[in-house]
């Protein structure tokens, strides 16, 4: 029972680096608490159809019953989906991590991000979440959006600091000239 319960609440992180190419992780990502509001709406409304079962006849009562059962394995579903969804930045990329049943990762290196783009929705400038949209060099590219990222001002200038202390942007350590030369 514990490897079920392991294989559909993490998805492996460590097993995706490149532990031979020193990758290290500096930032996991997950979904901010906002996107568990609906699978926890569709449980209480399957209890909610649970308490219809007194008011219901009898030979009707199994309706409330099968459809309070589908609404909270809809919503069990749907939280463990959101649970899975992990966007991970390490010191060499930027990986994302998502699916329930079929595992999907989408990968970009650190020097194919072109641009980030940071939205903030009022509620999300509220709540302290938004989505970021990565930009790189490719034409189709699995990694683009990015939803529902907690602390979105706070990642964004993480991922910036990776990239410029890979010395991708800005200038490296190297090009700084020293005070004796100036």
């Amino acid at each position: 029972m514990g490897r079920i319960v392991t294989w559909l609440t993490d998805p492996s992180i460590g097993d995706r680096l490149l532990r031979d190419e020193d990758e290290d992780v500096v930032d996991i990502v997950h979904k901010h608490w906002v996107v568990y509001v609906v699978p926890v709406l569709l449980g209480i409304a399957g209890v909610g159809c649970w308490a219809l079962v007194p008011f219901s006849s009898v030979q009707l009562g199994w309706v409330p019953i099968l459809l309070g059962l589908g609404l909270i394995g809809w919503g069990v579903f749907k939280a463990l989906q959101r649970n899975i969804d992990r966007f991970v930045v390490t010191n060499q990329r930027v990986f994302r991590v998502h699916g329930l049943l079929n595992r999907k990762e989408a990968t970009m290196p650190l020097s194919r991000i072109l641009d980030i783009s940071v939205d903030k929705p009022l509620q999300g400038r509220m709540l302290n979440y938004g989505h970021f949209t990565f930009e790189s060099a490719a034409q189709e590219q699995g990694l683009r959006d990015i939803k529902f990222v907690g602390r979105p001002d706070e990642r964004n200038l993480t991922i910036q600091r990776v990239v410029t202390r890979a010395g991708l942007r800005g200038r490296s350590p190297q090009q700084v000239p020293k005070e004796s030369e100036v």
